[in-house]
């Protein structure tokens, strides 16, 4: 091993001596930068066989830097599972943000204003979320079917076990006003200027967590239509 570092050395300082004088600083430098990544994970896997784990995690994450493999930019399949697995959905209204993870379709919710201002909704005891339902539903009816989506996921069975005369049928009829670009990226988990692939990626993804016969919610799944159509518009 050490026999073979030796050559990449040596090898890595003839191509520095013969390129220096005429070579763009920037581009020798870029170079200079893949050789030693290159190098590096040549050494982790010859210390990876020799059994010496330790320096070959060093090594590894030194040559994976080196080559510009970090959380934000994988190489090959491994990036886009990073873009699935690291995209959120955002639906807001006046008293809650609900948040969608892509690859789970996990549904959790922060409360922005209220008695339960600041928490999630994943630390409230059934208690407080019937309070922060019936606060809901008289100050925040866009809220009341975003936080039912989620009482669906984590409850099921709450609505025939909701007490009094208390109407839990989902709301779609409940958001009102014309959604904006900037609500549509963000329901769909996308940066402003999405592609049309991107646009229709995120939306069969999300429609295969939340469409009603997957165990979602019709308010949900007409969001996220909705959104699609919105930026759809915009290429048309």
């Amino acid at each position: 091993m050490m026999l073979l570092l030796g050559i990449l050395a040596v090898a890595l300082l003839w191509w520095v001596g013969k390129n220096y004088t005429r070579a763009d600083p920037k581009v020798l430098a870029k170079g200079l930068k893949t050789v030693a990544g290159v190098a590096a994970l040549g050494a982790a896997v010859l210390l990876g066989v020799k059994g010496r784990i330790d320096m070959a995690l060093l090594l590894g994450g030194f040559g994976a830097w080196a080559l510009g493999w970090n959380a934000l930019n994988l190489p090959g399949p491994w990036r886009k599972f990073q873009q699935s697995a690291g995209r959120f959905s955002r639906i807001r209204s006046a008293m809650i943000e609900m948040e969608i993870d892509h690859a789970t379709g996990a549904v959790e919710g922060t409360i922005l204003v209220g008695a339960f201002a600041g928490r999630r909704l994943s630390s409230l005891d059934p208690q407080s979320l019937s309070r922060l339902y019936d606060e809901c539903s008289a100050h925040d009816p866009q809220g009341v079917p975003l936080l039912e989506a989620y009482l669906d996921r984590r409850f099921a069975g709450w609505r025939e076990n909701a007490q009094g005369d208390r109407d839990t049928r989902t709301r779609t009829h409940a958001h009102s006003g014309v959604m904006t670009k900037e609500e549509a990226y963000q329901i769909l988990g996308l940066q402003p200027g999405a592609s049309l692939d991107e646009i229709r990626k995120a939306h069969r993804t999300l429609m295969k967590k939340l469409h009603p016969d997957q165990g979602g919610t019709a308010y949900l799944a007409a969001r996220v239509n909705e959104a699609r159509e919105v930026l759809l518009g915009r290429h048309r």
